[in-house]
């Protein structure tokens, strides 16, 4: 064989390589700045971006946290970033993230939500609260205890919104699945959601009616990952959502098969997750409210 056959064959073969590569691996997640994605919504003497904008921090105190949204609203994505919580004493200082319909000033109780909220406590373990709001006032709590320090590093939280099902991970470990289930009656997030981040405190159920240690504050946040994989839409528009659920579109590939249901290696390592850390489930609690209880899949 020719020199410049072998040189043929390895060009196309790299090029290939590149492209297998390139469609295994959906997920990139390019660095972009916070502007470019984000803006601050409140306590904006909280706020502070660093490493050219590719982190913030966000402060809280006894007078104000912070929070921050997406520029635009989204029908579909598989929507992630890297949180590290506050260390100390933070018992009563929540980090959020989820997703939201509120940008269309509804009601509250009237409304799409998804959430991830990170607990502050004395220590190990920290407990991350999930829940899911279907155009009504939530009420889906579950909670798990980590089995990590997520004060100690970034770690990555994702949230796949499909058509089919509303998946919760912690660093490519899924911890919950939301199922479609409007076919039973369960309403199931259908509205334009945004993105946002947030630090706030309560001292009710979130720290169990205890004080919140204020001599250890300010507390810090840290957000990291600010490229979105979403399908945009507009909200001021009555908008087709038939196009960010869309199966044959390769802009919007966690529609597609991969993303239907969890893999036989995703659903043992789901089950472990559950069986080992799971604390709370609405479900054990009061699924006789909730039709869904009674379908569970994994």
């Amino acid at each position: 064989m020719s020199v410049f056959s072998s040189s043929y064959l390895l060009f196309f073969f790299l090029v290939f390589l590149f492209v297998y590569v390139r469609l295994s691996t959906c997920e990139i997640n390019p660095i972009v700045s916070f502007d470019q994605n984000y803006h601050n919504t409140w306590g904006f003497q909280h706020f502070y971006p660093t490493n050219n904008g590719t982190e913030v921090q966000l402060f809280i105190d006894q007078y104000s946290g912070s929070g921050f949204m997406s520029k635009h609203a989204y029908g579909s994505g598989l929507f992630a970033m890297k949180i590290k919580i506050p260390k100390k004493d933070s018992l009563g200082i929540i980090t959020a993230l989820y997703l939201t319909s509120l940008q269309n000033n509804e009601p509250f109780g009237n409304h799409y939500e998804v959430d991830f909220e990170f607990l502050g406590g004395h220590g190990m373990p920290y407990t991350l609260q999930t829940n899911v709001f279907a155009k009504d006032s939530g009420g889906r709590e579950e909670r798990i205890n980590l089995w990590f320090d997520p004060t100690a590093d970034f770690h990555t939280y994702k949230l796949l919104w499909n058509r089919h099902h509303i998946v919760f991970y912690v660093d490519k470990i899924p911890i919950r699945v939301f199922e479609n289930n409007t076919r039973i009656g369960v309403n199931y997030p259908s509205q334009a959601m945004s993105i946002v981040g947030s630090l706030w405190s309560d001292t009710t159920w979130a720290s169990h009616g205890q004080p919140i240690n204020w001599t250890e504050a300010p507390f810090v946040a840290y957000f990291q990952g600010f490229n979105i994989n979403g399908c945009l839409e507009n909200i001021n528009i009555n908008t087709d959502h038939s196009e960010c659920n869309s199966i044959k579109s390769t802009h919007y590939w966690w529609n597609g098969p991969r993303y239907m249901a969890l893999d036989y290696t995703q659903t043992l390592i789901y089950k472990n997750v559950r069986r080992k850390h799971l604390t709370y489930s609405y479900c054990d609690d009061r699924g006789y409210l909730h039709p869904e209880c009674q379908m569970k899949k994994y």
